[in-house]
């Protein structure tokens, strides 16, 4: 009985480790599938380039805020994309979350991340406004 209490997800920060300290070894990985032939297909589907994917920034964190924003107030990022259904109090919800983050981090952040956020917040509240007033007009879908 002992031993399946041991068992389970093991959490590991692996910030600061080199690469060859943060591989793990195959036996001691968590599965997160019951069936044996769907965990083989995630491990590889899983194994991308560290290198693959931009490193996570706050500038980056900032602008997927931005972005999420945006497209809650309709914004098509993508030609391809269905048009998207305006969600006002959403939008001001992420407005909101990041002006907490401009408040809270004030004095912490760059000058390059202070006016990102800055001119990120200025334009996604005119954005905001000029929909809620009524001045420039949502999609119709």
């Amino acid at each position: 009985m002992e031993e399946s209490e041991e068992r389970g997800f093991v959490i590991r920060d692996k910030r600061g480790q080199s690469q060859e300290e943060s591989t793990v070894s195959p036996s001691l990985a968590p599965s997160f599938s019951p069936s044996s032939d769907t965990s083989q297909g995630s491990q590889k589907g899983t194994k991308e380039t560290p290198s693959a994917a931009p490193p996570l920034t706050f500038s980056s964190f900032i602008f997927s805020l931005g972005t999420s924003a945006l497209m809650l107030m309709g914004e098509q990022l993508d030609p391809d994309q269905p048009p998207q259904t305006v969600n006002l109090q959403g939008a001001k919800e992420v407005i909101d979350i990041l002006s907490l983050l401009e408040t809270k981090t004030q004095g912490n952040l760059t000058s390059e991340e202070q006016t990102v956020l800055r001119d990120l917040l200025y334009a996604l509240r005119m954005k905001y406004v000029d929909l809620a007033s009524g001045k420039q007009k949502t999609p119709s879908f």
